[in-house]
């Protein structure tokens, strides 16, 4: 689990002192709670370049039982993030509803993945420029809450809204 890197001096700033990858044990210490000591591992990357930047990031996990290496778990997190991001935005654009029909809630999940893909498409393909062998995608001229609320006003307008409810007199 990443561990936020936070202090001026302390904390787990602290922590970021080499130009190398290596594990610790930090004690974490709160007037309210006590304290606890768990096992931290710190991951020093290099930017390479990547966003145009240089320059050394670190990323700072705490861990228990862990069975990788320090490479390895920044690499499974990265990829972790990814599927997590992917489960909020679909999150975003999922039906709510209240059937029980596994079968049809299973369609609403899949809906909502194809909603986000053909988001991704439109952005990638129509609201960015290609620039210097590299990518230049404007996301914030065309958000995900805008599409839906674009599909929001077409289903609207082909199926009619609902002003009015009708009660049975009795």
């Amino acid at each position: 689990m990443p561990a936020i890197i936070r202090g001026k001096n302390g904390g787990t700033k602290q922590l970021i002192r080499d130009r190398r990858s290596y594990k610790t044990s930090y004690t974490l210490n709160s007037d309210k709670y006590g304290s606890v000591t768990f096992n931290v591992w710190i991951v020093c990357t290099y930017k390479n370049g990547k966003r145009r930047e240089h320059g050394r990031e670190f990323f700072v996990y705490a861990v228990y039982k862990v069975k990788l290496t320090l490479s390895l778990i920044h690499d499974d997190y990265r990829l972790r993030f990814g599927i997590e991001s992917s489960y909020r935005m679909k999150n975003q654009c999922r039906i709510k509803t209240t059937i029980k029909n596994p079968t049809i809630r299973l369609l609403f999940v899949a809906l909502a993945f194809l909603i986000i893909n053909v988001w991704i498409y439109l952005v990638w393909h129509f609201i960015s420029r290609l620039k210097r062998s590299t990518r230049q995608v404007f996301s914030d001229l065309f958000t995900l809450k805008q599409m839906l609320e674009f599909l929001r006003q077409a289903v609207d307008r082909s199926y009619g809204v609902a002003c009015e409810v009708y009660l049975p007199s009795g």
